[in-house]
């Protein structure tokens, strides 16, 4: 690293901080302005924060390690957290959770289940859920950001210049862990300081400064790689074709690939039960509830998967400078910080790293901020402060941030790499909640009873995987979500439905398609009601499948690019095109004008 480099990195962390400053004063006005920004925050702004902030710089460490291991079949592997959301959010879901009016995820119970025993118990489950879950998500950040950032800094050789014997231990034995409080410390700040407005706002820049960076990662790749290096490949890595078992993996570190067939069942069978179930526990929800209205939150979903096609070019590039031009590397998830350090030159070196810093500091803001909204709103005004002044609740919000990092930190602590907390997050942890959230929209007959049982159920189910975890996720994912699925149903029928004012209220609200029968005849809507809100689902269903397609040729077009291979890369384009053009007369011309009588006040 220059001082060139180091310049720029700690310009752009003065910007984000000053930023916080900035709208420190906007932000405090009141807890719908800190988590939400008003409700009244225009879409494309808020695709952009949303979409980068799942463009993490620890989920890119382990997307380029995943591609340096499996090759192009690794893209099944990203079923498993919803790559496809963004055609969910768009042909139905972000309007359903925009028409829900709430603040939070779990204060989305209270309009579904009622605030009586079991509504208010559902609100509080999900809340703990979700507050454990973007606690895993911090630790997992955690691991990332120390792993990348130890690369570039060279934090023990300042052990020389102190005889402070702690010090010099810590910079020495544990210099990750030292890098990881440090950019985290930084972020912490600025999101404690100017809540969504700051998020949001700074996620516009680090977009923009993240699609610069990948760009150029993408063409240094783009041009280094000749036909004679590109022959170094293992054969099939550009195939998508999915086989039953990997033989090479048996017996190495990655062995747990070896049954790839049985794997991308449950992956793909993850991913679409995740998508059904909408924007969970994460700060997608939020980002949502922030828009104006639900046409824009449609709009939002549209352009969410956008804003992420230069993540995939970029990281391609990175795997197959890796796989062709550098020997040694013991640990797949450094490929990324080790290319970066090996090919890019002075000063283009600090703006993709600051650029990929932006990618983490966006990821952990939004994380942040969802879960210590969940704790303000969902825990502590109702159980221990209902009403609280606003510099009251502005100070615990600023406490519960600080202690959901904390917390984040000390599970970081505990994992030994990013895949083995990323792993257990997302289909152990995953399997356990999911099948409660998919049943809370289509099912009229789940209660909060059936919703809190199943979700605590599938909980500890997924804390006891810990106990094995040498047991296969084809195992795993399947007994969870069958004991989950059997609790909640079992649950629900045997306590008394969710009071039917409550349940008609909610679907002449949202409108929701399924197993509704018993409630779309109590609810009687006009024929103005069910054409301006009503939800056609052949058409729902076509428009999801046309924005899938469209997002897999997104995002293998710049893939198949940056490696050259120009007739798959084409193929991919028209694909993506062929589907937007397609969506524009099945989703577009219908989104609603106005939506804002379909909110529940």
């Amino acid at each position: 690293m220059n001082s060139v480099d180091y310049g720029i990195i700690v310009f752009y962390f003065a910007v984000v901080i000053g930023l916080g400053f900035w709208y420190k004063k906007r932000a405090s006005r009141h807890l719908e302005s800190y988590f939400l920004g008003d409700k009244n925050m225009h879409w494309l702004p808020l695709a952009m924060s949303g979409s980068v902030a799942t463009f993490d710089i620890t989920g890119t460490m382990w997307i380029v390690s995943i591609l340096y291991i499996l090759g192009m079949k690794s893209m099944w592997h990203h079923w498993m957290w919803g790559f496809y959301m963004g055609a969910f959010f768009m042909a139905y879901m972000g309007k359903w959770v925009r028409r829900s009016n709430v603040m939070t995820a779990a204060e989305w119970m209270k309009t579904r289940f009622g605030d009586d025993s079991g509504g208010s118990f559902a609100r509080t489950t999900y809340a703990l859920m979700a507050v454990l879950t973007l606690a895993s998500f911090i630790g997992y950040a955690f691991q990332g950001i120390g792993k990348f950032a130890s690369v570039y800094i060279p934090l023990e050789s300042l052990g020389q210049y102190t005889s402070v014997p702690w010090i010099k231990s810590m910079v020495t034995l544990h210099e990750a862990t030292v890098l990881a409080i440090l950019v985290i410390g930084i972020t912490t700040l600025y999101v404690i300081l100017g809540g969504l407005y700051s998020v949001v706002i700074t996620n516009v820049i680090q977009t923009t400064v993240l699609t610069l960076g990948s760009i150029v990662i993408a063409y240094i790749a783009w041009s280094r790689l000749t036909p004679e290096l590109l022959s170094k490949l293992p054969q099939d890595w550009t195939s998508l074709r999915i086989p039953w078992r990997i033989e090479e993996l048996a017996g190495t570190d990655n062995a747990t690939f070896e049954l790839f067939g049985a794997l991308v069942i449950v992956w793909v069978l993850k991913g679409l039960l995740l998508n059904a179930g909408g924007p969970a526990q994460m700060f997608d929800f939020q980002i949502f509830l922030a828009s104006r209205n639900p046409r824009d939150a449609a709009k939002l979903g549209a352009a969410w998967s956008f804003f992420l096609i230069v993540r995939w070019g970029m990281a391609t590039g990175i795997a197959l400078l890796a796989l062709v031009g550098v020997a040694g590397i013991a640990d797949p998830e450094k490929v990324m910080p080790i290319v970066l350090m090996e090919f890019l030159p002075v000063g283009i070196r600090g703006i993709v790293i600051a650029g990929l810093l932006a990618a983490f500091m966006s990821t952990f803001s939004a994380t942040v901020n969802s879960g210590a909204s969940f704790i303000v709103r969902d825990i502590w005004q109702p159980y221990f402060r209902p009403n609280p002044t606003n510099r009251q609740a502005l100070r615990f919000s600023h406490m519960a941030t600080l202690g959901l990092v904390l917390a984040g930190i000390a599970i970081g602590f505990q994992a030994e790499s990013i895949a083995q907390i990323w792993s257990w997050a997302m289909m152990a942890l995953g399997a356990g909640v999911v099948i409660p959230n998919v049943l809370r929209w289509y099912w009229w007959r789940m209660n909060g009873w059936g919703y809190s049982f199943g979700m605590i159920g599938g909980i500890l189910l997924s804390l006891v995987s810990l106990f094995f975890p040498d047991t296969p996720t084809y195992y795993i994912f399947p007994l969870i979500c069958t004991a989950s699925l059997l609790v909640s149903v079992g649950a629900s029928l045997m306590s008394q439905p969710t009071d039917y004012e409550i349940l008609v209220r909610f679907y002449k609200s949202i409108r929701p398609f399924g197993l509704w029968k018993p409630i779309a005849e109590k609810a009687k809507l006009s024929a103005k009601e069910l054409s301006s809100k009503s939800e056609n689902l052949p058409r729902t269903i076509l428009n999801v499948v046309l924005a899938m397609f469209a997002i897999t040729g997104m995002y293998l077009f710049p893939m198949y690019l940056v490696g050259h291979w120009y007739l798959y890369s084409v193929i991919c384009l028209l694909l993506a095109v062929t589907a937007i053009t397609a969506l524009k007369f099945t989703w577009y011309q219908y989104l609603p004008e106005d939506d804002s009588s379909a909110e529940l006040h």
